[in-house]
C-alpha cells in the first residue's frame, strides 16, 4: 500500500473555536507561508436533541444543531476571505462534549502533517479551553518528532493587557497576575522569542474587521459582558503577536 500523501499546507493555525483564526490572526496570515489552513478543533456536530447551550442562547439560537450550522457557515466565509481551507475536527463545542471526550480527531490529523509545516496554537490567556488544545498540539507534536508548534496571542483576550500594542507587551505578560499567567506557564518551560508583531494599517484593518464579521453570530455575546467595545479601530484586535516556543533545557 503507497503511503499517505501528507496535506499541502506549509502553515496549519490550531484554532480552538470557530471565530478565534478570524479574531487573533487575520492580519498576519497573508504574511504566512501558503497554503494555509484553519483547524478548528470544536468543529463538529452535537448530538442529537441536546438543549441549546447558554452560550448559544445568548448569540439567539434556539437549537444546538442551529447553532453549529450557522457558525459552520460562517467560518466557511471568513476563511475563504482569508485564503485559508477550512478544516473540521469532528468535535463538538464544550457545552455539547460529553464528560471525559477529547478531540483525538485533532491527533491523526497533526502527525499526517509533511515535515517542515508551520503549526500554530493558542497562548490560551485565561481560557483553559484555549490552553487543553494548545497542550494536546504541543504533546502530538513532540511524540511525532515534530518541531515545536508557535503560539499566538488569542485575541480579544491577551489584548486586554494594559500595554497591548506597545513595544514590551511580552515583558508585561511576564509580569501581570491578570493577564499574563498562561505566558508566564509556558514561559517556564520554552523560550518565547517574538517572530511576528503587527499594527494593523487601515487596509490590513478593514480587511481583518470583514473577516471577523463573517462571524457575526458571536459578536454580541462576545461584547458584553467581558469584552466591551473590542471592535473598536484602535481596540484589541488591531495588534497580533505569534512567538516562537523553544523548549528550556532540563536538569
Amino acid at each position: 500500500m503507497p503511503a499517505a500523501v501528507p496535506p499541502p499546507w506549509r502553515t496549519v493555525v490550531i484554532s480552538p473555536h470557530f471565530d478565534d483564526a478570524a479574531l487573533s490572526l487575520a492580519g498576519l496570515l497573508p504574511a504566512l507561508p501558503g497554503p494555509l489552513a484553519v483547524v478548528t478543533v470544536h468543529g463538529g456536530a452535537p448530538a442529537p436533541g441536546l438543549p441549546v447551550s447558554g452560550w448559544d442562547a445568548l448569540c439567539g439560537f434556539s437549537s444546538a444543531r442551529e447553532a453549529y450550522e450557522a457558525r459552520r457557515s460562517e467560518d466557511a466565509r471568513s476563511c475563504a476571505l482569508l485564503g485559508a481551507e477550512q478544516v473540521l475536527i469532528d468535535h463538538p463545542d464544550g457545552p455539547y462534549v460529553r464528560e471525559g471526550d477529547e478531540p483525538a480527531g485533532l491527533d491523526p490529523l497533526l502527525r499526517s502533517l509533511a515535515p517542515g509545516t508551520r503549526v500554530l496554537v493558542p497562548l490560551a490567556t485565561n481560557q483553559p479551553d484555549h490552553e487543553a488544545v494548545r497542550l494536546r498540539a504541543q504533546r502530538v507534536l513532540a511524540e511525532a518528532g515534530a518541531p515545536e508548534p508557535w503560539v499566538y496571542a488569542d485575541l480579544p483576550y491577551t489584548g486586554h493587557l494594559p500595554e497591548w500594542g506597545a513595544p514590551g507587551a511580552s515583558a508585561a505578560l511576564a509580569a501581570s497576575e491578570k493577564w499574563g499567567t498562561a505566558y508566564q506557564r509556558l514561559d517556564r518551560t520554552h523560550r518565547l522569542t517574538v517572530r511576528h508583531e503587527l499594527t494593523l494599517s487601515d487596509e490590513q484593518w478593514a480587511a481583518k474587521r470583514e473577516a471577523v464579521l463573517c462571524h457575526a453570530s458571536q459578536l454580541a455575546a462576545l461584547a458584553a459582558p467581558a469584552h466591551g467595545a473590542f471592535l473598536d479601530r484602535e481596540g484589541p484586535l488591531r495588534t497580533e503577536l505569534i512567538w516562537s516556543a523553544e523548549p528550556r533545557a532540563t536538569t
